[in-house]
């Protein structure tokens, strides 16, 4: 018997999927697969998810948003669990699975996985917990933290938007220190987001991220006049390149250590992370998934970034 291991957040996005539990089932069928499902509550953890895997499993569907798949792969590498992942975007937030090709069509996205072959693919490492697709410290990184579940349930990607506006009478400088082998950055910023996939909140920021080049795309938005960040955010929101953009630096790394001695959290694809000081690195093929339609990065390229000359700034301010 091939069995799948289904894990589903009821309370991801607007509850959906629990209208699609069937389809879920009739659709693997059809391939030969038993579905095991497990529903994640208050009560029931993802600690007892997985007390009956076996040999007889053959991959782990996961339906929720970024926090969930973030919880799944925390458990299985802790527990080294060797088996593949595949993603039901059902949640608010469900940035990776867009980077990774998923569609938003539960059926569409289970005959995509059931398709496929497994993949390797880079996930990030912060301390001792793993992300797949982004961390970051700094203004408004724990909105997703503080937003009421509810909230999100009823008004979606605009519960972000409106906790975010709330928060903006707390803008403020952030003393910051960035060590790695490509650029050390020592001053202000007001966010830095390390990124495994691209997006953030639906923002395509890491346009140059790939899922298996073993590197993370950092980004630094450093802390300057307000006024200055107005174009920095348009070109965010218009999805522009960002090379060329005052107050931010975008680089690659498989590797970077984080000091800041403010009083801020960090946030790890909506949930909170590890306290400062924060070893961030990228851990190669570090898990399969099944469904992706990414394609394998040019070597050449992976070359060209490994070799990028350190940059040292310093920015000294009052």
């Amino acid at each position: 018997m091939n069995k799948v291991k289904f894990i589903y957040n009821p309370y991801s996005g607007e509850n959906l999927i629990i209208d699609d539990l069937d389809k879920i089932i009739a659709i693997h069928q059809k391939y030969g697969y038993t579905i095991v499902p497990y529903r994640i509550s208050m009560n029931h953890t993802l600690e007892n998810a997985f007390e009956d895997i076996d040999k007889s499993y053959k991959y782990i569907l996961i339906a929720g948003g970024d926090g969930t798949v973030d919880s799944v792969v925390n458990f299985i590498k802790e527990k080294n669990i060797d088996l593949p992942i595949g993603i039901l975007p059902v949640g608010t937030a469900n940035d990776f699975a867009k980077f990774i090709g998923m569609p938003i069509d539960v059926g569409e996205a289970c005959e995509q996985i059931l398709n496929s072959t497994p993949k390797k693919i880079d996930i990030g490492k912060v301390n001792d917990k793993y992300f797949i697709n982004v961390a970051s410290a700094g203004l408004f990184t724990d909105i997703s933290q503080k937003t009421d579940t509810n909230l999100k349930n009823n008004l979606g990607k605009l519960a972000y938007y409106v906790k975010g506006i709330e928060q903006i009478p707390n803008f403020r400088k952030l003393k910051i220190k960035v060590t790695s082998d490509e650029i050390n950055y020592d001053g202000d910023m007001y966010l830095i987001l390390i990124f495994n996939g691209q997006t953030a909140g639906n923002l395509h920021l890491a346009y140059k991220a790939e899922i298996d080049d073993g590197m993370l795309d950092v980004i630094i938005i450093q802390a300057g006049m307000l006024i200055d960040l107005v174009p920095l955010f348009i070109s965010m929101l218009k999805g522009d390149h960002l090379e060329s953009v005052p107050n931010l630096l975008y680089f690659k790394t498989n590797k970077l250590h984080i000091e800041c001695y403010e009083d801020i959290v960090t946030d790890i694809d909506g949930e909170k992370g590890p306290d400062f000081p924060l070893t961030i690195e990228c851990i190669e093929d570090g898990i399969e998934i099944l469904g992706a339609l990414n394609t394998k990065p040019n070597p050449k390229k992976r070359n060209r970034i490994l070799i990028k000359p350190k940059m040292d700034i310093k920015k000294i301010t009052n």
